[in-house]
């Protein structure tokens, strides 16, 4: 007897967040970062939310770098609306993000307040995240 065909559902024009990070997975520039251990498209507001909490937090002492960038565009059509009619109009920007992806780094401050500033910007975010901190860091 033959099975049925499975259906599987297939996204257009979307990357397969399948894999890990194979760049911008090992510290560059700070001391501390925020690593990504989820696959999930983040929007340009939740790095935005991020990027705030974070220079609250440490008093706009240190230096921060974001390491993703939002250049995806995403497009929705108004609800209530019937099919066709083209394509929507633009909605907002998402960054893909896989896992091991470093999102944000911190040099200039505490571990101390590096982590707290990380654990409250990673309330903002979809995905599990993890402080990690380079490895030849003394703790100066």
């Amino acid at each position: 007897m033959l099975e049925p065909k499975r259906i599987t559902r297939r996204r257009v024009h979307r990357d397969k967040l399948k894999g890990n990070a194979g760049r911008g997975h090992q510290i560059a520039f700070g001391n501390f970062a925020l690593k990504a251990l989820e696959p999930k498209f983040i929007t340009s507001r939740q790095i935005e939310a991020c990027r705030i909490t974070i220079s609250r937090t440490l008093n706009r002492e240190g230096q921060t770098w974001i390491r993703i960038f939002p250049d995806r565009p995403v497009t929705s059509k108004p609800a209530e609306t019937r099919m066709g009619k083209g394509k929507g109009a633009l909605d907002h920007f998402i960054a893909a993000v896989k896992p091991g992806r470093i999102l944000f780094e911190i040099s200039g401050v505490s571990e101390e307040k590096a982590r707290e500033a990380f654990r409250r910007a990673s309330h903002k975010l979809p995905i599990k995240t993890k402080f990690v901190k380079r490895r030849d860091y003394t703790g100066a």
